[in-house]
């Protein structure tokens, strides 16, 4: 039995439940792989990216078997209802929405939203700057949520099914912005070849209320035990340098 496993049982005792090892041998993970650095796939179809790589060192934390699934973002939180997998590790914000329909770990990274749009364009970040303009959106994200509420009334939104096909309409010129996560628009889109006549305008945002807390790993309400041996799981990779490791795969500071 793995030393965390050991640990978790005696805090789940501690807390007044129960979880044995071998309950969670295998835990089946939905992921997007359409989210780079965060997630994508390679052409022989193979998963890669920094979600990957936090899944399968958890995974391997706990004491289980790590099996991957890929899911579309839209019907991420219905599928794993439906227990076509167990936990989603796929840069999921701990929102309090969410929180209505699935149990969270804690964190395992948080960064900010930012804004993108084509040099040379003069378009800023307020009602009056970006009145009338179209603004690319992944739909049903957090993104979405804050564009709609916060600009709704002054600008075009055009949401999509993936982050990428919010690009390929940057490059086509039909968004003037666009809304993600800024790490994974900075390396999935502005540090590429495709996306070198767009850039960053405006401030981060990270307001709780739109936001969350950060990235967390989602399971069904009923499996909130999971969901704690995740938690546990995340402080070790903290502590014993597997974290750092995977991080400084993908990125030049500490995400978390």
């Amino acid at each position: 039995m793995k030393k965390l496993i050991a640990v978790a049982v005696v805090a789940m005792m501690i807390l007044g439940t129960s979880v044995s090892a071998n309950e969670w041998n295998k835990i089946r993970v939905g992921v997007e792989g359409a989210y780079p650095p965060f997630s994508w796939v390679e052409k022989d179809g193979t998963l890669k990216g920094f979600d990957i790589d936090i899944a399968m060192a958890l995974c391997e934390e706990i004491g289980a078997e790590c099996v991957l699934v890929p899911q579309d973002w839209d019907g991420i939180i219905p599928a794993l209802l439906a227990r076509k997998y167990d936990a989603i590790i796929a840069s999921m914000s701990i929102t309090e929405e969410r929180k209505k329909k699935v149990a969270f770990s804690g964190k395992y990274y948080n960064t900010p939203a930012k804004f993108a749009r084509k040099k040379g364009s003069g378009i800023t970040i307020s009602k009056a700057g970006m009145k009338g303009k179209k603004v690319g959106v992944q739909r049903a994200t957090t993104h979405d949520n804050f564009i709609t509420a916060e600009f709704g009334d002054s600008v075009e939104i055009k949401r999509y099914g993936t982050q990428d096909e919010a690009y390929l309409d940057a490059i086509s010129g039909r968004v003037d912005l666009l809304l993600a996560d800024s790490i994974a628009m900075d390396d999935g889109f502005l540090k590429t070849d495709k996306g070198k006549g767009w850039e960053f305008v405006g401030p981060g945002y990270s307001d709780p209320k739109y936001f969350g807390v950060g990235a967390g790993i989602a399971v069904r309400k009923s499996d909130g035990e999971l969901a704690k041996l995740f938690s546990l799981a995340i402080k070790v990779i903290r502590s014993n340098g597997v974290y750092h490791r995977i991080n400084g795969k993908y990125f030049a500071f500490d995400v978390y």
